[in-house]
């Protein structure tokens, strides 16, 4: 089978905006490559061994792919897609040049090719990452395995961000919490979050194909007694309603919709009901690994969903937007209590007074 692959050539700080365009447009596929540069300070704590460039990709920038079927028109995607990636610098995100370009090409030199460089990845103490086609044994017994298929849905764990996130989730389950983890992508922070032990999660996202991809790897894993997947978002949980259509944030996912309210204090039907959201709030932990745009426009929702003394663990934030979250998590009430860094890409780790 055929497809026609369109390539754009942006800015890291860009490529999950334009990753979910390309889906709204219609991508039956995505796939992002970024910088592979030897300048990038790497974390190479579990073995990890850098020894030369893996692209030729210039420091900053990324190649993002998007695949569509024969038969769609690539003038007209390009002529939906163009205006709306400029739109982005008006949300305060840099696409950098972004060109666009497009070429047909055969499904296996896509759907499965990048399989070959997904390999098992230790990345914490306590968490190793395994691709489901991939054959691995624990170094010992207190080495957790997260199988994952990521199918067309973020997060491999290969991406700081979500590593990041993984490592704190480990630093603050004790056991026993209840966790919220929005913008979920393939589950990967909701099963982590329950092999450290945690008792249960909800997993938000609007987007209908990471909730697909986020349930089959709760499969996987077999613990959809624990984890609870939902298209929804923070704001509709708490009640939000329809408003959730009139935020900006509703304006840069022209996708989202609200999902059914939860009024604090309400408790789920049963984890692994359909109807159930297995947790009840406010919880201890909530974590988010979004766009910083995005991070920022709900902080107060997060305050409202949290305990006292919980925590909020939150990533997807490139490096020029650390100051932009920081004000919004102080100005929403938190403390902050960690800044964990990688590559380009920065981690909050703060606190509910």
């Amino acid at each position: 089978m055929l497809w026609h692959e369109l390539t754009v050539h942006t800015t890291e700080e860009a490529q999950e905006m334009i990753s979910n365009l390309l889906y709204e447009a219609g991508a039956g596929g995505v796939s992002i490559e970024e910088s592979g540069t030897l300048n990038k300070t790497r974390d190479t704590r579990y073995g990890e061994l850098y020894d030369e460039p893996l692209n030729d990709i210039p420091e900053g920038e990324a190649v993002i792919k998007g695949y569509y079927a024969e038969t769609v028109s690539m003038d007209d995607i390009i002529e939906e897609l163009a205006p709306r990636v400029a739109e982005l610098r008006g949300f305060g995100i840099d696409p950098g040049q972004a060109l666009i370009s497009w070429k047909t090409v055969d499904e296996d030199d896509w759907a499965h090719a990048w399989k070959q460089y997904f390999k098992p990845l230790r990345v914490s103490d306590r968490l190793t990452i395994k691709p489901t086609w991939e054959e691995y044994t624990p170094a010992d017994s207190a080495e957790k395995i997260i199988e994952l298929d990521p199918g067309m849905a973020f997060g491999t764990g290969t991406h700081p961000t979500t590593a990041l996130c993984l490592r704190a989730l480990e630093q603050h389950i004790q056991g026993g919490e209840e966790v919220i983890d929005v913008g979920t992508g393939s589950g990967i922070l909701a099963v982590g979050a329950i092999l450290l032990g945690a008792k249960s999660v909800l997993a938000l996202d609007l987007d209908p194909v990471a909730v697909k991809s986020a349930r089959e790897n709760v499969a996987l894993n077999r613990l959809q007694d624990k984890i609870a997947v939902k298209e929804s978002d923070l704001l509709s949980l708490l009640g939000g309603g329809e408003r959730a259509l009139d935020t900006a944030a509703g304006e840069m996912w022209p996708s989202a919709r609200p999902g059914h309210p939860l009024e604090p204090g309400a408790v789920s039907a049963g984890p692994g009901s359909e109807a159930g959201y297995g947790v009840t709030l406010p919880v201890k932990i909530v974590v988010a690994n979004i766009l910083a745009e995005i991070i920022v426009l709900f902080t107060d929702d997060v305050y409202r969903a949290l305990q006292p003394g919980g925590i909020y663990i939150t990533s997807g934030i490139y490096k020029d937007k650390e100051e932009l979250v920081a004000k919004a998590l102080v100005s929403s009430g938190f403390e902050i209590m960690e800044v964990s860094r990688e590559e380009d890409w920065v981690a909050f780790t703060a606190g509910k007074r």
